[in-house]
């Protein structure tokens, strides 16, 4: 591999790792503790626990296993749609 090829995929890998982190964080923050952090999050996911649910099952099934993918996302749109139980 050369220099030039590497000062390229860096950042691109860093950048990439960072949002794999963010997502996992955030994903099991709603599943676990039920509230979204943040302003925006909270104010557009009424299901934080189906939101992260589906954030963990899109990582997980990633380009491998996209049954898992499919569900995940039918979760997230779960989540941002699903009006909390009175």
């Amino acid at each position: 591999m050369s220099a030039a090829l590497a000062v390229l995929l860096l950042p691109l890998i860093l950048l990439g790792g960072a949002l794999l982190l963010a997502c996992v964080v955030l994903g099991l923050h709603g599943l676990l503790i039920g509230r979204m952090p943040g302003r925006w999050l909270p104010r557009h996911v009424r299901q934080p626990r189906l939101w992260g649910a589906g954030v963990l099952l899109v990582l997980l099934g990633g380009f491998e296993h996209l049954s898992l993918t499919v569900v995940g996302i039918g979760l997230i749109a779960l989540g941002h749609v699903v009006k909390p139980a009175p």
